[in-house]
C-alpha cells in the first residue's frame, strides 16, 4: 500500500472543517471531502479538544504592515530612528528593538518583519526549559538546594549575561 504524502491544510479549510464539524458530520465525511482518512481531520479538531479556537488577530499596539513599511523605507534613507518614532507616533525603542530583531539596519524588509512577528505571537508556546535540557537540569539542580523561583531567574541573568537563552521568568 502507498502511503500518501503529508498535507498541510490551510485555514479556510480548517474553517470548512469546523463548519461542516459543528452542524454534526461525521470525521469520516469530513475526511472525504479531502480525499483523506478520518484521522487526517481527527488530529485537526482534537488539537482544541473539539472546540474551534478564536480566530487570530493582532493586538492593537502591535505594529501594523504600514507601519513596518515606512520604517523599512525610513531604514533605507537613512533616517534616524527618534524621526521614524515621531512620525509613526510610537516610542523610539519601539522602531530600536523592531529593527534590530528583524535583520538590523542592514537587512531590516517590512513583509517578512510581520511575518516574524505574527509567527512569534503564536500560543500556546513551549517552555524554554522543553527545549533547552542543560538550562533544566541547571534549574532542577538550583530547586534542590531550596533555591526560590525569583532567586533562580536573578542569578541566570547574572550568570549569563549575554546568553539570553538562560534568562527565564520565575
Amino acid at each position: 500500500m502507498k502511503q500518501r504524502r503529508r498535507i498541510y491544510y490551510t485555514e479556510s479549510q480548517k474553517a470548512v472543517m469546523w463548519e461542516r464539524w459543528r452542524k454534526g458530520e461525521s470525521l469520516q465525511q469530513i475526511a472525504q471531502m479531502f480525499d483523506r482518512n478520518h484521522s487526517s481531520v481527527q488530529g485537526i479538531l482534537a488539537e482544541t479538544g473539539g472546540i474551534q479556537p478564536a480566530q487570530r488577530h493582532r493586538s492593537r499596539l502591535a505594529l501594523t504592515l504600514a507601519e513596518r513599511e515606512e520604517i523599512s523605507r525610513s531604514v533605507v534613507s537613512g533616517d534616524s530612528i527618534v524621526s521614524v518614532a515621531n512620525r509613526l507616533g510610537r516610542a523610539p525603542s519601539t522602531v530600536s528593538r523592531e529593527i534590530k530583531r528583524n535583520g538590523g539596519s542592514q537587512g531590516y524588509r517590512a513583509n517578512r518583519a510581520d511575518q516574524l512577528a505574527w509567527d512569534r505571537a503564536r500560543r500556546p508556546k513551549t517552555c524554554k526549559l522543553v527545549d533547552n535540557r542543560p538550562l533544566a537540569r541547571l534549574v532542577a539542580s538550583k530547586l534542590e538546594l531550596q533555591w526560590s523561583p525569583e532567586q533562580i531567574a536573578g542569578w541566570l541573568k547574572h550568570a549569563y549575561p549575554v546568553n539570553e537563552d538562560y534568562h527565564v521568568s520565575h
